[in-house]
């Protein structure tokens, strides 16, 4: 630790580095001159290295005050910037690690700064959520972004990696699993230290959003380039699919309403990449069966054909009520009929109890407080100004400090834009509800990007907001993406079979 030499302030500036250090490498000894340095996340210590031609040397406190830590860290933040790095992308179990590598010392380090690092090697930024991250020695890190339900996978093949790579690699330097988030590293794995074990225990915040991500990601709900790279299933075989899941509900309580539900939804936005102002009747046949099917699922329904093409007809049988605990769906059902002027089943879907949705523990608070907004709206239980009441309380509980299950990007661009029109509804300020829509189809087309998903195809809550504002008198302009005009408008609005008697 001392010094072969003295020390100027041009050569500390010019060649020193930020760099993670392994906890146990800082003895008693040694701790005593480098009261600046700081424990950053189990097992991880920051220091300052200077990086000598013929060494490595930790920096003492006297070498830190000689600059002054303010510059010294600024220095060592940008110098750590500039170290030369390979980037590799690693397909692992259906999802993608990045690893990032090189002969430098410091690239396991620069997980200090992980969005400033990813951000320059890739041109990528990280989400919201940060990422996993494991650097297992000094000249290398792996990285995952939290972006979408491949974390669970990816949690697995990076502790299996961190693992083997600290073991066998020189400058080792932890074999944790870390989650990178807001500028802090949170470990991920506890290690039994008398039987040297390890398992992954995330913390809650972090387990709430894998549950989260890996709900929106079944539901086909967020864009990825996982999801953009895969092949979109055709409308025939959504079809053919929805069909199928319809047929099978015949075969007793058992048989999944909500995965014939979610088919159907699908197979009606699908109808519109074809058909984009839902002129024809397949399309008006897709969205009707989406109706029934999703009324049907949280309000229960008597036996009814469901019509799926011209010739193509299955048959809901009756079904019980027996609302399941999904949110997201609830708002699927109700959002699908608004859009389709059911008003019967708006009103039996607004019954459903809260209760019930709030046992959903895959969404935030937000979701609930914005479906009590419009179970108070539609069945008029509340006065205006208890509607508006619930609407602000949806509102705030939307921020990124609240929101704990789904990634803002996605709250941002696609959950929370219903709520903003809502807001220019109630309001009665046209202006500033067409200016809100025309905000809410420019960020679904860029959650979306090129991805052929289904819901791509339409922005299902933005639609039912202009439906209801048509309704209401609102000048909606009439040629707008992502908004099928012959529902907009009611021109293509025919009898969907009665849900009543329910069984």
């Amino acid at each position: 630790m001392n010094p072969d030499h003295a020390l100027d302030t041009d050569e500390l500036l010019r060649g020193t580095y930020a760099r993670l250090l392994p906890a146990d490498s800082i003895t008693p000894e040694i701790a005593g001159s480098l009261r600046y340095a700081r424990l950053v996340a189990d097992g991880l210590v920051f220091a300052y290295a200077l990086d000598r031609p013929t060494d490595v040397r930790i920096l003492t406190d006297p070498d830190v005050e000689s600059v002054g830590l303010e510059e010294l860290g600024r220095a060592a933040y940008e110098n750590l910037m500039r170290v030369p790095v390979t980037h590799e992308e690693i397909p692992f179990e259906g999802t993608t690690l990045h690893s990032f590598y090189g002969d430098s010392h410091f690239i396991g380090s620069q997980a200090l700064f992980l969005s400033a690092a990813v951000r320059q090697v890739t041109g990528d930024s990280l989400p919201h959520a940060g990422a996993l991250v494991v650097m297992p020695s000094r000249h290398n890190l792996v990285y995952h972004p939290i972006a979408d339900g491949t974390v669970v996978d990816a949690v697995n093949g990076l502790a299996s990696y961190a693992l083997g790579a600290f073991e066998d690699g020189p400058g080792a330097l932890s074999p944790r699993v870390y989650w990178w988030h807001r500028g802090s590293l949170k470990s991920l794995t506890a290690i039994d230290e008398d039987t040297r074990s390890f398992s992954i225990q995330p913390p809650p915040q972090l387990l709430g959003l894998m549950k989260g991500l890996v709900r929106l990601d079944r539901a086909g709900r967020l864009a990825t380039r996982t999801v953009a790279e895969a092949p979109a299933p055709g409308l025939a075989e959504l079809t053919r699919a929805t069909a199928e899941s319809i047929a099978g509900l015949s075969q007793g309580p058992a048989a999944d309403l909500g995965g014939a539900f979610a088919s159907a939804v699908a197979h009606a936005h699908a109808h519109c990449a074809a058909d984009p102002r839902a002129a024809q009747i397949g399309t008006w046949d897709a969205w009707a069966t989406a109706v029934q099917l999703g009324c049907a699922l949280f309000t229960g329904a008597r036996t009814q054909d469901c019509r799926l093409g011209e010739d193509l007809v299955r048959q809901l049988p009756a079904t019980p009520a027996a609302p399941p605990a999904d949110a997201r769906a609830w708002l699927d059902a109700l959002y699908l009929a608004i859009v389709c002027r059911e008003g019967d089943r708006i009103r039996r879907l607004c019954q459903v109890p809260l209760e019930t949705l709030r046992q959903d523990d895959s969404v935030d608070a937000y979701v609930l407080c914005w479906i009590d907004t419009l179970q108070a709206y539609f069945s008029e239980r509340d006065s205006m100004d208890g509607v508006v009441e619930k609407l602000v309380a949806a509102m705030k509980t939307s921020g990124p400090d609240e929101v704990t299950h789904a990634p803002m990007e996605f709250v941002n661009g696609i959950d929370y834009q219903p709520v903003a029109l809502f807001h220019r509804l109630v309001a009665q300020d046209h202006d500033a509800f067409a200016e809100t829509l025309a905000e809410a189809l420019t960020e679904h087309g860029a959650h979306w990007g090129e991805s052929a998903a289904p819901r791509a195809r339409v922005a299902l809550g933005p639609l039912a907001m202009a439906s209801l504002a048509f309704d209401h008198g609102f000048p909606i302009a009439p040629a707008q993406p992502y908004l099928p005009l012959y529902l907009l408008n009611r021109e293509r609005i025919e009898e969907i079979p009665s849900p009543c008697p329910c069984p």
